[in-house]
């Protein structure tokens, strides 16, 4: 049997419905921005495999690492215990994050991130002596599928199955241009109404909601309102983080800073699962009693797996090369160039480009469904065409590896103006 044969026997994927969707194709291998399949066809993978391998497949530098500390001390547990990965992780990222982040919480993905987050922001307040039991989060976000992370998303047919079994969370505009002030009223009436613990929100860029983009300084005044009214705040780089957006962290571009930070995907450069909450002294101050209810009742097997931490450091240090950081720059330039060509096609309705994400809008008669079919017709030709993109409805993005060659990248451009004339 092929592989895909042998896969349909067991497994289930993520976000499929398997009765109506394609079969998956089985990857063999990968090599820089390349993916090889079972039949030796070739994909350009333009979305650095849900955004978490920056620095291409297969990256010797970070597998001899890995391989090095296997050989050393593959796993620990965290409880009681400590090594040194994961203090020099710390302290390298207490380097080069935001000021005020000076604590470091381990755990294994994403959505535990910002679990981890959302629990310390309720039992901050608990702690405290103070009821605040809401959280605030942007519409349309995306922070995750536990259940946490999933109650402050906002695209409902991903959690419509568990509606009246979420903490409470109420929703703000995004202050995309134009409804900067609507933001900032809504989010001061719901202050004011509510009993707020926290807002979180994907720090200038929803990846999930179609790579919708907005300034820092609308972020900067949310932040600031936040601050005034005791509202503690969760910056989700998850996507964002390691270089996406231009700079180290989304939060580089602002002069307000965060209270919490979530990181995860291209922290181990998409080898080893692992994630990161980050906090300031005040909130770690908050759990540091001797009352042992008021600890951080939270933890995860694998927690700052040794492993896992020097895959980061690893994935770190080529992030800080002059080399990674030219690459940042090139990809951004061609993004801008291919931005400025393809604007004004008469089927493209907007675009946009921060870092090394672009993202173009399709003109449609209708609304157009997360999954719709538009979206499949275009995610099907480009595979086709042999570049792995998967649209938002009628959004098409890229968020490519940042060592993809000019050539891979000019490839993916003809492949999306390909699209637009005949899909």
């Amino acid at each position: 049997m092929s592989l895909i044969e042998r896969d349909s026997q067991h497994l289930w994927h993520p976000y499929t419905q398997h009765k109506t969707a394609a079969l998956p194709i089985a990857i063999k291998k990968g090599e820089g921005a390349l993916l090889w399949d079972e039949n030796d066809k070739e994909y350009i993978d333009a979305i650095a495999s849900w955004w978490v391998n920056p620095f291409g497949h297969s990256n010797k530098f970070i597998a001899d690492a890995i391989y090095k500390q296997l050989t050393t001390l593959e796993h620990v547990l965290f409880g009681g215990f400590t090594h040194e990965p994961a203090i020099v992780l710390a302290e390298k990222l207490i380097e080069i994050l935001p000021k005020n982040q000076q604590k470091i919480f381990f755990s294994d993905n994403g959505s535990t991130a910002v679990e981890v987050a959302i629990k310390v922001a309720l039992q901050y307040f608990f702690n405290k002596g103070e009821k605040k039991t809401t959280i605030i989060a942007f519409e349309n976000a995306f922070h995750g599928d536990t259940f946490a992370a999933m109650a402050a998303s906002g695209i409902s047919f991903y959690t419509q199955a568990f509606q009246g079994m979420f903490i409470d969370v109420i929703r703000i505009p995004v202050p995309v241009k134009g409804q900067e002030q609507e933001s900032f009223e809504t989010l001061k009436n719901v202050i004011q109404s509510h009993n707020c613990a926290g807002f979180i929100f994907e720090p200038l860029v929803q990846g999930a909601a179609g790579m919708v983009m907005y300034e820092p300084e609308a972020l900067d005044e949310l932040i600031r309102i936040c601050r005034v009214n005791n509202v503690l705040t969760i910056a989700d780089e998850v996507m964002t983080g390691f270089g996406k957006t231009g700079k180290t962290f989304a939060m580089d571009y602002q002069v307000e800073m965060p209270d919490m930070m979530c990181l995860s995907k291209a922290l181990t450069g998409g080898t080893i699962p692992m994630a990161i909450t980050t906090f300031t002294q005040d909130i770690f101050d908050a759990f540091y009693d001797e009352d042992i209810n008021k600890a951080l009742f939270h933890g995860h097997t694998f927690t700052a797996n040794p492993t896992g931490c020097a895959a980061a450091l690893a994935s770190l240090e080529l992030l800080q090369t002059s080399e990674m950081q030219a690459n940042l720059l090139r990809v951004n330039k061609s993004h801008l160039a291919f931005q400025k060509k393809i604007a004004n096609h008469p089927r493209v309705l907007t675009t946009r480009v921060l870092g090394v994400i672009f993202a173009l809008e399709i003109k449609t008669e209708s609304s157009e469904s997360y999954y719709g079919t538009l979206r499949n017709k275009l995610y099907n030709f480009f595979i086709e065409n042999g570049v792995i993109l998967r649209p938002v409805g009628n959004i098409v993005y890229i968020l490519p590896p940042y060592i993809i060659s000019e050539k891979q990248l000019d490839r993916i451009y003809q492949v999306i103006q390909n699209a637009l004339e005949s899909v």
